[in-house]
């Protein structure tokens, strides 16, 4: 291949003008003097296929054979001409295409302006009527389908028997009116009016069941919260109109209240006698409702007196059941808000093994034997040590610092005043007896 340049390049600097033949397969290239000799291009020998034939080039006086490829490179330039051919034709006609849409977008409106081209319009009113088209069309079927539907509901009803349908029907009118002509014989007066009483399926607290009349104190089931499931309260429907739930009672000292905070947490001892309901159970019990407590005090002389609050609440264990507690009266004195350093609204529940209250020499809760709401400490302790009779030293049985039945001779001898029973329990703010 590459001698074949070589020769082609020699003919190109002998001659200036080359002409290249289509089927003839003949190079010409003549200077402009005439004097330039022919080249030849023919093939050599006689082939079936001329693209496999091999060629030979002529420059006066050498003849050289080419390969046989020199044959495609013949067809590529005849290709390529007919092309450039068929490029020239779509140019012209593009041009005239261009040219006769501007003629036509260019016309002037009346406004002054450019009209809308007529085949622009004509082609969006073909869309137009097509949509329309299909929408009648979807309308024809789905009317078609009702119709169809109709029919057959048609073809059902006519199959009935409507006078065997109206026989059916008078003899079970027949068979009503006997029955209720047995009923209007057999009832000779007017049912007396039964009031059934109210019930209430989920008491909240012992003053559900003091709605429906349950006016006997005892066990009952409440649910104050349905996340939490129902427990077991002591309810008191005697005292004060009743409805109350007790919280704490102590009775006879059968019961130790020198408790964990575990135990205090979940409550201990039996509702029929001594115990502690729980300080998570109280916590729920004044969380859903705006609660009262009333403390009930007896002595061994036989004096009782009481304590009411209209507002009680204990918060959760996260905030260590905190204590709120004011708007005092009653007869047994404000023993839980006496003054500032033994004031036990918003303190902490303390125990022997949980110190939250504000003494900062000791835990009260360990001095005094008790879990309770404890300042530094105290001017009330109902969960004190229970005692039978007075007693001597500290002061760790159950104190109430504002009993007005305090004999003027113990503040002389130092001797403790016990208590017999001690009672506290709650009920909602809105109850009414």
């Amino acid at each position: 291949m590459r001698l074949c340049v070589y020769i082609l390049f020699i003919a190109a600097h002998l001659c200036s003008e080359a002409v290249v033949s289509g089927f003839s397969a003949t190079v010409e290239r003549t200077l402009a003097s005439e004097s330039c000799s022919q080249v030849k291009l023919k093939p050599a020998g006689q082939c079936e296929n001329e693209e496999e034939c091999p060629y030979q080039i002529t420059l006066p006086p050498l003849t050289i054979q080419l390969p046989k490829q020199f044959q495609l490179l013949k067809k590529a330039l005849a290709e390529l001409q007919s092309m450039k051919e068929t490029v020239r034709q779509l140019r012209s006609a593009c041009l005239s295409c261009s040219l006769q849409r501007d003629s036509i977008e260019t016309q002037p409106s009346g406004h002054g302006g450019t009209t809308t081209p007529r085949n622009v319009s004509s082609s969006n009113d073909i869309l137009e009527m097509q949509v329309k088209m299909t929408k009648m069309s979807n309308s024809l079927k789905n009317a078609h389908t009702k119709i169809k539907d109709l029919q057959g509901q048609v073809e059902v009803f006519s199959h009935l028997d409507l006078k065997k349908a109206k026989e059916i029907m008078g003899k079970k009118e027949h068979n009503f009116s006997e029955i209720n002509s047995k009923f209007n014989s057999s009832c000779v007066t007017e049912c007396p009016v039964v009031n059934s009483p109210l019930h209430i399926i989920a008491p909240r607290d012992c003053s559900d069941y003091s709605v429906m009349k349950e006016m006997k104190n005892g066990v009952f089931k409440i649910i104050p919260d349905r996340r939490n499931g129902t427990f077991d309260v002591f309810c008191d429907m005697e005292s004060n109109g009743g409805g109350w739930t007790v919280v704490q009672r102590r009775i006879n000292g059968t019961v130790n209240f020198n408790r964990s905070w575990a135990e205090y947490k979940k409550g201990f001892g039996e509702l029929r006698g001594e115990f502690w309901l729980g300080n998570d159970l109280i916590h729920l019990l004044t969380k859903t409702k705006d609660m009262v407590l009333r403390i009930e005090l007896e002595d061994y002389q036989g004096a009782r007196e009481y304590a009411k609050y209209d507002h009680f609440y204990v918060s959760n264990e996260f905030l260590k059941y905190r204590l709120s507690i004011s708007k005092y009266s009653g007869t047994a004195g404000d023993a839980l808000n006496v003054e500032k350093d033994y004031n036990h609204d918003q303190m902490f529940f303390t125990t022997w093994d949980r110190d939250n209250d504000l003494y900062m020499s000791g835990n009260c809760g360990t001095y005094y034997g008790s879990g309770w709401w404890f300042n530094s400490c105290m001017s009330a302790n109902l969960n004190g040590k229970y005692y039978h009779k007075k007693y001597l030293g500290k002061r760790n049985g159950i104190f109430w610092s504002t009993w007005p039945h305090m004999p003027i001779n113990q503040y002389l001898t130092n001797s403790r005043h016990p208590f017999k029973m001690i009672k506290m329990m709650i009920r909602p703010k809105n109850y009414s007896p």
